[in-house]
């Protein structure tokens, strides 16, 4: 069943759309909660109230592509979840994901934070539209659904050292391009 389909079940808020959704981009919500969560059953709860984010944003959204809008819900209800259940507490994965990236983008700073974010955001979609398929492709993996190194070179069909240093050269490219941007890194 193709994305246009499964949004149309959802427009006749027929029940069926959770498990066409399921069907076509459940390993993929899955991954994302795993990752940031790094527990099975937090995962698989975010997972639900994933399908029940999208059950209730569509109808009016109409989302193109499906998996990103899909994904990005999750994404954000994991890393609800994961503050939530970390006020101490570290999950190694998630957290080396931050702290690589921390040390490229400027910390958050009060009063501009929503502008600076808007500007962020849109520098570093910039930023990808200038990489390679295959570095956008490790840059993702990464940092928007937090994969470990070791499994985002197995994806990519390289060694984790490889992609280690990959990814500190995009890093280092980011913090470049950020700088001639002129936001804060």
């Amino acid at each position: 069943m193709t994305d246009e389909e499964i949004i149309n079940l959802f427009f006749e808020r027929s029940e069926q759309a959770i498990d066409e959704l399921a069907k076509q981009h459940g390993g993929a919500v899955t991954r994302v909660a795993r990752n940031i969560l790094g527990n099975e059953q937090d995962a698989e709860e975010c997972v639900n109230d994933t399908y029940l984010g999208v059950w209730n944003a569509i109808p009016p959204h109409r989302p193109s592509p499906l998996r990103t809008f899909v994904c990005r819900i999750a994404r954000n209800l994991a890393t609800k979840k994961y503050h939530a259940n970390t006020a101490e507490k570290r999950n190694s994965q998630y957290d080396l994901a931050l702290d690589e990236l921390a040390e490229t983008l400027a910390a958050d700073g009060g009063v501009e934070q929503e502008l600076e974010a808007q500007e962020l955001r849109a520098a570093i979609n910039g930023f990808l539209g200038t990489l390679s398929a295959a570095d956008r492709f490790l840059f993702l993996r990464r940092y928007w659904y937090a994969e470990s190194v070791k499994d985002v070179a197995k994806a990519a069909h390289s060694t984790a050292g490889s992609v280690a240093v990959r990814l500190f050269r995009i890093r280092e490219k980011l913090r470049l391009y950020l700088e001639k941007e002129g936001l804060p890194v």
